[in-house]
């Protein structure tokens, strides 16, 4: 009952602000470029804030219904207290009459957290393009009522809810062409669409500090590291590119790794670290970061493992996925951590895993940190996958303290939350 109360009023108080925003919105009037899917939204805006600059700009660290709002209407959410939200009821009507952005275009990460948010913010940006990257597993807890209702699977609705954008999309809507729910969905729309497809990528090759993709006739290069699936954002920007009649920087020299994706750290005893504890909320994603660290070209492999979160109904069985995943890396040590991986994960860990590998299992992020502060010896690199705070873990195990500025969750708040698992 509580549940459903706060899921009404989340949509009646985000109307308020839709309201404010919408009118900043069509005074701004710039090219909507909207960037939305469960998974790799803000390393596609960071792609492409590498490629077009400060011409553009760009809803950084905010994709929600009040996130979006309180971005057009040039507001910070709540970042310290709950007292803030009085502050922010009472600035909107003022700055949606303020001067608005400079930017002649904007792009906007706009996420599906719930039933009802992607029309609501489809309907809002109404946007001139649409960069849909992926539609996974993803928040299917908060469709539980929906799938009830309609028979319909958690991924049916979830790419549903995402088919707004599709559905709203004016001029170009570009999309993962190997992903059938997608497809299907970008029927509803009336913009030209423009598929991505792995087929179509030549070559990837993943070093110690870099990644490149070759296709196109062309090579792309970073100087981070990068899953083989970043392919289809990398593909996409191509296109908006070329869409927009702009040459891109083939060397991507400025682009820069949003926190918690595969960022990597010194840490302490000259160990390194490979962070990408920003999420984990759906198997696909899971399963490409462990293969990146399986390829990875260094010998002594620590693998931290978390569980994964807002998976409903299907949360033990997507679990027990995780197990297949792990049996086929080549590790020294996988490091399990919370209660769902213990579960569902841990039991079903192969015979030939547990002969090649030490394997080790912790409820609490405290007692995982304990045990990788009692065991590394030095030289190793560790890979961080899973929620439970385990930034906390990795806050623990830099070399360099001002690196921590560099991790996701920052903030009073986030501080507050992890000192309760006593990180």
């Amino acid at each position: 009952m509580i549940r459903k109360i706060k899921a009404r009023l989340y949509f009646i108080v985000a109307w308020y602000f839709r309201f404010f925003a919408a009118i900043k919105l069509r005074r701004w009037s710039p090219k909507v470029i909207v960037v939305t899917g469960s998974a790799g939204k803000t390393t596609l805006l960071h792609l492409l804030e590498a490629q077009l600059g400060d011409r553009v700009h760009y809803s950084h660290h905010a994709n929600s219904a009040f996130g979006i709002c309180f971005d057009i209407l040039g507001l910070h959410g709540v970042t310290e207290s709950r007292k803030e939200w009085l502050k922010l009821f009472l600035a909107a009507p003022v700055v949606a009459f303020q001067k608005p952005y400079s930017q002649a275009i904007y792009v906007a990460e706009a996420d599906v957290d719930r039933p009802g948010e992607g029309k609501f913010l489809a309907n809002l940006l109404q946007p001139d393009i649409t960069l849909w990257v992926s539609s996974l597993h993803t928040h299917v807890q908060q469709f539980g009522e929906a799938m009830h209702r309609s028979g319909a699977t958690g991924e049916e609705l979830v790419a549903a809810e995402y088919g707004n954008f599709a559905q709203a999309t004016k001029e170009l809507l570009v999309i993962d062409g190997d992903n059938p729910l997608m497809v299907a969905e970008s029927k509803r729309s009336g913009a030209d669409v423009h598929m991505i497809k792995k087929q179509d990528m030549d070559a990837y090759k993943l070093g110690k500090q870099s990644t490149t993709f070759e296709f196109r006739e062309e090579i792309y290069t970073f100087s981070v590291l990068m899953p083989e699936a970043t392919y289809y954002q990398v593909a996409m920007v191509d296109s908006l590119l070329a869409y927009m009649d702009i040459n891109p920087d083939f060397a991507y020299k400025n682009f820069k790794l949003p926190p918690g994706r595969s960022s990597v750290f010194h840490g302490i005893k000259n160990t390194t670290i490979i962070d990408s504890t920003y999420n984990n909320s759906n198997i696909a994603t899971l399963t490409t970061m462990v293969e990146l660290f399986d390829s990875y070209p260094v010998k002594q492999k620590w693998l931290v493992i978390g569980d994964m979160l807002e998976q409903g109904v299907d949360e033990d069985e997507e679990h027990k996925k995780i197990a297949e995943v792990l049996n086929r890396v080549h590790v020294e040590r996988v490091i399990c951590v919370g209660p769902r991986i213990i579960k569902n994960t841990v039991p079903r860990l192969s015979a030939s895993l547990r002969k090649r590998s030490t394997i080790v299992w912790f409820e609490e992020p405290k007692d995982a940190l304990d045990y990788l502060l009692k065991e590394l010896r030095g030289h190793e690199t560790l890979f961080f996958k899973g929620v439970r705070y385990m930034e906390g873990i990795v806050e623990k195990l830099l070399a360099d303290p001002m690196d921590e500025a560099k991790l996701a969750r920052r903030g009073l708040i986030w501080d507050k939350k992890r000192s309760q698992w006593g990180l």
